[in-house]
């Protein structure tokens, strides 16, 4: 029998670094590793366009661990994309080169467009889509991109540098957040998105497709609260009931920091994110009167996954 091809991805984002290592498998994967770092590349600069030392260190220590499990696993092909924090940083390209420098690793930085088209593939891939137009949002720390999209094909998609590490940045500088903060951040996003608004009257997506990030913190606390036990990382895709949905979302956005941190099923790097990731949530469903949404665990990864096994 001959030996499967074996893929490392990464993705680079503005908070987090994620490496996945999959077989192939039919038409789709198996995965053989997931490793996620906290690395907030964009901690103390994101709005500044630079990645400051301590996160270009922390940055550069998880490219070297990954770099560590991928010669461990043992691959036929190494993709890592970054979004972004690199995208935008002046410094971008430095630490690119010392990526490079330090494990060999070329990097890839990718459009807004292009991340969109990854995500749409990987929440595509999950099962989670139907005949139905969906809205589907990823929220990253440092974009967030909409694709208006059915199981066949994507209507739309745009990126827009909205996402929650800048918005914290901007409005959420006392905990817990203003009711004046939350104003300045409505208009803020009303001046911004007046695409997604004009594409969304034309194609009406029926439901919200969250893409991992927030929405699998949501489902975490959601179930968990119940005394469920749930494993994220088993989990494909989610069907929010929309009074515990909007509770949640109600709850985070009154709450500070000490009782988000509390809370079973938010990780540490999204613990204040989450405030700002709440109230873009709760904008688009209320803009858009969509009052069905769920999730998909598979996203950006997992569709650079999916396309590398073509």
């Amino acid at each position: 029998m001959s030996k499967q091809k074996r893929v490392a991805v990464m993705d680079l984002g503005t908070n987090t670094f994620h490496l996945l290592i999959g077989e192939k498998q039919g038409e789709t994967f198996r995965e053989i590793l997931r490793e996620t770092i906290a690395v907030k590349l964009g901690e103390g600069g994101i709005n500044k366009r630079t990645i400051m030392p301590a996160a270009f260190e922390r940055g550069i220590a998880a490219m070297q661990n990954f770099k560590k499990l991928i010669d461990e696993t043992g691959v036929d092909e190494i993709k890592a994309i970054a979004t972004s924090a690199l995208r935008n940083a002046g410094n971008g390209q430095d630490f690119i080169a010392t990526v490079m420098q330090q494990t060999g690793i070329v990097i890839e930085v990718i459009t807004g467009e292009q991340e969109a088209t990854y995500i749409y593939e990987g929440i595509d891939a999950s099962g989670v889509l139907t005949d139905d137009n969906a809205l589907v949002v990823d929220i990253g720390g440092g974009s967030v991109e909409f694709i208006i999209a059915n199981e066949d094909e994507v209507l739309w998609k745009q990126s827009f540098e909205i996402g929650a590490a800048r918005l914290m940045d901007k409005f959420h500088k006392t905990d817990p957040i203003p009711v004046t903060s939350i104003k300045e951040l409505t208009t803020f996003l009303n001046g911004k998105l007046g695409d997604l608004f004009v594409t969304a009257a034309k194609y009406r997506p029926k439901v919200l497709v969250g893409s991992s990030g927030a929405f699998e913190s949501f489902a975490e606390v959601i179930e968990l609260k119940k005394g469920r036990s749930f494993n994220i990382k088993q989990v494909k895709t989610y069907e929010f009931d929309i009074d515990e949905l909007l509770g949640l979302i109600e709850l985070l956005i009154k709450s500070n920091h000490k009782l988000r941190a509390s809370m079973k099923g938010i990780i540490p790097v999204r613990v204040d994110m989450i405030v700002t990731a709440s109230l873009l949530t709760i904008y688009i469903m209320q803009k858009l009167g969509i009052a069905d949404v769920s999730m998909s665990t598979w996203s950006l990864k997992e569709g650079a996954m999916v396309k590398a096994m073509r």
